[in-house]
C-alpha cells in the first residue's frame, strides 16, 4: 500500500462497521435497541463510565449489575451510606471514584432534581466529572457531538495518522483528530464504535488489520507498523515505600480493623491498623508500631503497585483471647469480611496472615 491509495477516514465507514459488530454491553444501548425507540439511560452511562476509568470491561460487568440492583436510580445512589458504596466498590481500585461517584450523585439529586444536565460544560462542574467523562456522557447520553478520547480511541487515532508524538504530549492533537472525525449525527455511536474497535481489531498487540473498517485510511498501516503507536514516553521507575500491617485475631474470629480518613490515598476505606506509609514516605515496619503491646508475630510481606509508587508491607498476626479497646477500630467476624469495604491491598494483608478469611467469609 503506497500513500497515494489511502482514503480518507470517515465517521461512516466506522458507524457500518458498530452496526454489524458492536458489542453488547449491559449499559449500552445498541444500535437494534436504538432503532426500537430505546433511549440511553443518563445515570447508567455516567455509572458505568467512571467505573470503566482504569478498569476492563469484564471486571465492571459485575459491578455495574450490583450497583444498578441495589441503588437503581442516581437519587437512591445519593441518599445511600457512604460505607455502603465504599464497600460496593472494594476490588475496583481508585477509590477517590467511588468518594467522588457519592458526591456527583449527591450533587445531580440536590442541585439538578436528579436529572443530569446535557451538556459537556455542566457536566464538568459536577464533582469528580472530568473531560473525558463529560465528553462520553455527553455524546453517549445526549447524542452531543462531544469528542470523546479514552485509552482505546487515542491509540486508534495515533495508529490512523501515525502521530509521532509520544503520549502524553500527544493527547491535544489526537482531539483535535477525533473532534475532526466526529460526526453530529449518532456522535454517541461513533464514541462507542471507536472505543470498540481499540478494544476488539486495533489492540495494542497484534492488530487484526485484515478487519478493521479503517485499514484503507490507516498511515501506520501504510508504514506497516501498526504496533509502534502510540508513542510513549519513557516510563520512570516507580519508588518503593514500606510499612507493616497488623492481624490481630481473637479466639472467636474476629479481626481488628479501623476506617481510613476521608481524604488521600485509600480514603474513607476499611483496613487492618497499618503504619503511616504515604506515596512519598515510609512507615514503620517493626511490631513496636503495632496498635497494641502484644506476641506480634512475622508473616512475611506483601507487595502492591499503585499507580504512582510500589507498596511493600511487612506482615504481623497476634492472636488474642478477646477483643481489647483500640483506638478508632472495631472487632469484625471474620465471616463478614466481604461485606467490607477493604481495598485490594488489605485484604493481602490479611490473607497472608490468615490465608482462609476470604473462603471462611463466603461461608
Amino acid at each position: 500500500m503506497t500513500s497515494t491509495t489511502l482514503t480518507a477516514p470517515t465517521a461512516r465507514l466506522l458507524l457500518n462497521w458498530y452496526d454489524r459488530h458492536h458489542r453488547d454491553l449491559p449499559w449500552r444501548v445498541s444500535p437494534p435497541m436504538a432503532a426500537r425507540g430505546i433511549k440511553a439511560e443518563p445515570y447508567h452511562v455516567w455509572l458505568s463510565e467512571v467505573m470503566l476509568q482504569q478498569t476492563t470491561v469484564p471486571a465492571v460487568k459485575p459491578y455495574f449489575t450490583n450497583f444498578l440492583a441495589r441503588w437503581p436510580t442516581v437519587r437512591d445512589l445519593a441518599d445511600a451510606p457512604s460505607e455502603d458504596v465504599m464497600a460496593a466498590w472494594a476490588g475496583l481500585g481508585y477509590y477517590a471514584r467511588a468518594r467522588n461517584l457519592k458526591k456527583c450523585a449527591e450533587a445531580v439529586t440536590r442541585d439538578h432534581g436528579g436529572i443530569f444536565p446535557d451538556t459537556e460544560e455542566a457536566l464538568k462542574a459536577l464533582p469528580g466529572i472530568g473531560d473525558y467523562t463529560a465528553a462520553a456522557v455527553a455524546a453517549i447520553a445526549f447524542n452531543r457531538q462531544a469528542a470523546v478520547m479514552d485509552g482505546n480511541i487515542e491509540r486508534v487515532i495515533s495508529r490512523l495518522y501515525a502521530i509521532s508524538t509520544a503520549l502524553p504530549a500527544a493527547k491535544p492533537l489526537m482531539k483535535q483528530k477525533v473532534a475532526l472525525l466526529t460526526p453530529a449525527d449518532r456522535p454517541g455511536d461513533f464514541a462507542q464504535a471507536m472505543m470498540d474497535l481499540g478494544a476488539t481489531i486495533c489492540t495494542p498487540k497484534r492488530p487484526a488489520c485484515a478487519l478493521c473498517p479503517f485499514n484503507g485510511s490507516c498511515d501506520a498501516l501504510r508504514l506497516h507498523d501498526p504496533e509502534h503507536f502510540p508513542v510513549k514516553a519513557d516510563r520512570k521507575t516507580k519508588p518503593v515505600r514500606h510499612g507493616a500491617a497488623f492481624v490481630a485475631v481473637t479466639a472467636d474470629g474476629a479481626i481488628l480493623l479501623r476506617r481510613r480518613i476521608e481524604s488521600g490515598l485509600l480514603g474513607g476505606m476499611t483496613e487492618v491498623p497499618t503504619t503511616g506509609w504515604t506515596a512519598r514516605l515510609d512507615g514503620e515496619t517493626s511490631p513496636d508500631a503495632a496498635p497494641f503491646p502484644a506476641g506480634w508475630e512475622p508473616c512475611g510481606t506483601i507487595t502492591h503497585v499503585f499507580t504512582h509508587f510500589e507498596l511493600r508491607l511487612s506482615i504481623y498476626r497476634v492472636a488474642i483471647p478477646s477483643p481489647i479497646q483500640a483506638d478508632n477500630g472495631w472487632w469484625e467476624p471474620v465471616t463478614n469480611l466481604d461485606s467490607q469495604a477493604l481495598p485490594t491491598v488489605m485484604k493481602k494483608a490479611i490473607t497472608a496472615a490468615i490465608p482462609l478469611a476470604f473462603k471462611h467469609s463466603k461461608e
